[in-house]
């Protein structure tokens, strides 16, 4: 080891970091495909992803060759000037989806930032400076900026932090009729996630979703889709809007369109983009050259009907084995989800065990997330091998055997 580089273990996270997580006690070094290894050579399983990033698995080797090839060439010029990557991105993700236009940022929270100024922004210059109410839902999650956490239905992420952004309103979350009771000509836009990821792992409805669309369309509201989570295949199609018919005027992705590299995007039609002029918004690191090289590797690999058709596969594997497991130990009330975005819910008498479960499972080798309260989450890899499903999920079953019987 170099006589200069640190020696840092669990302990020196809370010498160093601001404690806003409460990470594992191990500290991951090495991954490849759906392994993990630590400080000291354990080795894990990787069900979480990280929460739903690493798509591809960890050190994919058409991503590692796109970030060396690129590193190697151009990293950054700024927004002053565009790059090739980028470009192309663009216009396979334009080829992909309903959109024309597109904006890429660095995390999901500034893409969504960027969706929500926009739909106010184009509807204030389209209809009316008066038309900005945001309908949102309870239980949502859109990033951590003050306009995101205020968007998204969690008090417990935006109180305490002043004033919030003005003329949001929150209702349930697959009730159209809480919807239509507070939609109106000053409304303008209803953003949602298709799937609810630290809600609690929750699909929209399809009659949900088309009455969104249409309600939208009557009162001339934007209809904005999250899809920081549940988009780049996760769900088993490219983006979850593509299972429901419903297409979105403004919609964000983030996660896994990086396999892992920083990047996220926002996607609009010429008509909403048009508002917007040079200087009205923008970013220093959004679209470079090496996140853009790299997301177009992962896009290359991820839209195709070889990994889009595999995520059902797999997923039914695993609520095979979820299902084995609970017809043992009764834990689940419900395995929910769509794709390889699962959720797992605890019965009420295990809720408050969700904590337990994950260490537990770290302890048996194998990582696993929640979301919300007592939901387990499972975020794989879409290719992860049958064999590392097979072993991971007997491993967890290990794992849950051990916190039921304490």
């Amino acid at each position: 080891m170099a006589a200069d580089k640190l020696m840092v273990n669990r302990a020196t996270f809370d010498e160093v970091i601001l404690p806003i997580y409460a990470p594992a006690q191990f500290v991951p070094v090495k991954g490849k495909g759906s392994r993990v290894w630590d400080q000291n050579g354990t080795e894990y399983i990787d069900f979480s992803g990280g929460i739903a990033v690493t798509a591809l698995g960890h050190c994919h080797p058409a991503l590692v060759e796109a970030l060396k090839s690129q590193g190697e060439t151009l990293w950054h010029t700024s927004n002053v000037f565009t790059n090739e990557p980028a470009l192309r991105l663009a216009s396979k993700l334009i080829a992909a989806t309903f959109a024309e236009r597109v904006l890429f940022v660095n995390s999901g929270t500034e893409a969504n930032e960027a969706a929500f100024k926009l739909a106010r922004y184009y509807v204030g210059k389209k209809h009316s400076p008066y038309k900005t109410k945001i309908i949102a839902f309870h239980n949502a999650f859109h990033g951590r900026s003050l306009f995101a956490v205020s968007v998204g239905g969690q008090p417990k992420y935006s109180d305490g932090f002043g004033p919030k952004p003005a003329d949001i309103v929150h209702v349930p979350f697959n009730d159209l009729e809480a919807v239509k009771a507070v939609i109106d000509d000053h409304t303008c836009a209803v953003v949602l996630e298709p799937i609810q990821g630290e809600g609690g792992i929750m699909p929209a409805s399809q009659a949900f979703m088309e009455g969104l669309r249409a309600l939208c369309d009557k009162h001339n509201a934007l209809l904005v889709f999250d899809e920081v989570q549940s988009g780049m295949g996760r769900s088993g199609k490219l983006f979850a809007y593509q299972h429901y018919g419903v297409v979105p005027d403004i919609l964000t992705t983030a996660k896994a369109l990086g396999g892992g590299f920083p990047v996220s995007a926002m996607l609009t039609t010429n008509e909403i983009a048009s508002a917007m002029t040079p200087g009205v918004h923008g970013t220093t690191y959004g679209g470079n050259p090496l996140a853009c090289a790299v997301a177009e590797a992962a896009m290359d690999i991820i839209n195709t009907d070889e990994v889009l058709n595999g995520v059902a596969e797999r997923r039914q594997q695993f609520e095979a084995a979820l299902n084995a497991i609970n017809s043992r130990l009764d834990v689940f009330s419900d395995v929910r989800g769509m794709g390889l975005l699962i959720g797992a819910a605890l019965k009420p008498q295990y809720v408050d065990k969700a904590r337990d479960i994950l260490n537990a499972a770290a302890a048996e080798g194998v990582m696993i997330l929640n979301a919300g309260t007592g939901v387990i989450r499972l975020a794989p890899s879409l290719i992860i091998e049958p064999t590392d499903i097979e072993e991971g999920m007997q491993r967890f079953a290990r794992a849950l055997e051990k916190v039921v019987k304490a």
